[in-house]
């Protein structure tokens, strides 16, 4: 049972409009979520979107080629669900944000980092009204309650698509900081994950590169694109 993969069983997609926005037909039905909820989008982009993923699909369905299904499907059945829950996860990543997390040496990282990640602190100071405290090392340091209010608001105003978007851009990033500038398009999407790896790419120029590790960065650096668009989709 363990090799059982669903089957294309239908002939025909297309996206459609439908009450509280837009949903995909197999044929003559809808797609469902897999908590059978109905999976209606809000926007035609990002229903479009699906349906072409809907499309390419062959013999077996691949839910690794359908990042905009598996998006949606995680707005619906899980960010719908337990939306505060998943609001209070990421607002945590503003009390630990990467971005203020430094190393205490060498000189090189250490401007490396400053002059990668103190731009974006002085954008969250300057445009949210956020202004977060930076340390030496791992130990845990203490940012202010007007400070962790103002990204918590940042989060409460994203609808469900957004919202789920903006967990895996936070979790693969690491820094809920970098995850809503690329939201406000202060900072592209390339840049954007770029600053999330200095530290790794610094050891990989000291040590060489590790082959798992540099496939494993490639598939959290497409899903973190994928997110990106997914984001983006769900205001078209």
């Amino acid at each position: 049972m363990s090799d059982w993969k669903p089957k294309r069983f239908w002939k025909t997609v297309q996206a459609t409009e439908c009450a509280g926005g837009y949903t995909v037909l197999l044929d003559t039905k809808s797609v469902k979520t897999p908590a059978k909820a109905d999976l209606i989008v809000p926007t035609q982009a990002m229903a479009e979107a699906i349906a072409a993923e809907w499309k390419a699909q062959e013999e077996v369905l691949d839910p690794g080629t359908m990042p905009v299904t598996r998006g949606a499907n995680a707005a619906i059945d899980k960010v719908r669900v337990q939306r505060a829950e998943v609001a209070a996860l990421l607002a945590e990543y503003g009390d630990s944000d990467l971005l203020c997390y430094r190393a205490a040496g060498p000189d090189a990282l250490i401007q490396q980092q400053a002059e990668g990640w103190e731009p974006m602190l002085d954008w969250a100071a300057n445009t949210l009204g956020a202004r977060l405290f930076v340390g030496e090392g791992v130990m845990h340091v203490p940012q202010t309650s007007d400070a962790l209010a103002k990204l918590r608001a940042e989060l409460d105003a994203f609808d469900d698509f957004a919202l789920a978007a903006v967990h895996d851009l936070v979790s693969l990033s690491g820094s809920l900081i970098l995850a809503l500038a690329v939201t406000k398009k202060a900072v592209t999407v390339e840049d954007a994950w770029a600053l999330s790896r200095i530290d790794e790419h610094w050891q990989i120029a000291q040590w060489g590169e590790d082959e798992e590790a540099t496939k494993a960065e490639a598939i959290k650096r497409a899903a973190f694109f994928d997110a990106a668009r997914f984001y983006a989709l769900s205001l078209a």
